[in-house]
């Protein structure tokens, strides 16, 4: 039984999808033999990679002189990962993953899909002892919570390099569930969330006249990569309509 699903760049149906079985091999490039996934562009290598599944995950081998690769995750809010030229069997662990092929000025893209991942159930045994502290707590009734997932909000709806919100702007977002929120609350809520994920110390620890530079850049950071936030969060602010400014301040 397959384990991955590469979709070619010019994919109309399922009937154009390319299924490999776990331990199979998958050769990519302009002139790619075999059953091949051909990239019919003069700046892609005769062979330019080979995929292998390997179970509920894939193998991304870079058989470039030159070119290195991206797997981006387009679920991922700007995740990927780079595999440099000559790296062979590098684990992709996405679910869903597009890869980006540097070609003479062009990017080509083809997406690759391992639709077999597997998950453990909770293991509800109560075991003695004292219980494991939790990385990050955070409330998500909380107006500090309904804050960071506006902040997180542009570079989860598909738009990874996203400028920020403005302070104004995540007024704005939040007033129809907090009609009171005001720039002072906004701010003193983000200096709050700065202290509670440890992305600087305490009152009582910090060091006299110490600043955090960029406080907004690294809460979504921290966010988005340990998903704290993530996009079925965003149905606590209000729904985007289609003639208003998008998150990220830019009309739809």
């Amino acid at each position: 039984m397959y384990s991955v699903i590469v979709v070619p760049p010019s994919c109309e149906g399922p009937e154009d999808q390319i299924r490999i079985a776990s331990g199979e091999r998958l050769v990519f490039g302009r002139a790619a033999r075999d059953n091949g996934l051909t990239i019919a562009h003069a700046g892609v290598a005769r062979v330019a990679g080979e995929i292998t599944a390997h179970r509920s995950f894939w193998l991304l081998s870079n058989l470039s002189a030159d070119q290195t690769y991206v797997v981006e995750n387009p679920e991922g809010a700007g995740e990927l990962i780079k595999v440099a030229p000559g790296r062979v069997e590098a684990p992709v662990p996405f679910e869903f993953s597009r890869v980006v092929l540097p070609a003479a000025g062009d990017l080509l893209t083809f997406d690759v899909w391992a639709p077999r991942h597997a998950f453990r159930s909770a293991d509800r045994r109560v075991l003695s002892g004292t219980m494991t502290t939790p990385a990050f707590v955070l409330d998500r009734t909380t107006r500090y919570f309904a804050v960071l997932a506006a902040l997180c909000e542009p570079r989860l709806r598909g738009e990874p390099h996203a400028p920020l919100p403005t302070t104004e702007q995540l007024v704005d977002r939040l007033r129809s569930g907090w009609p009171e929120v005001s720039s002072s609350a906004v701010n003193w809520n983000i200096d709050y969330l700065t202290v509670k994920l440890r992305l600087r110390p305490g009152p009582e620890t910090a060091e006299p006249g110490r600043r955090v530079n960029g406080k907004k850049e690294s809460l979504v950071s921290l966010a988005l990569r340990f998903d704290l936030v993530r996009e079925d969060d965003l149905v606590m602010l209000a729904p985007v309509s289609a003639d208003s400014p998008s998150p990220s301040g830019v009309s739809r």
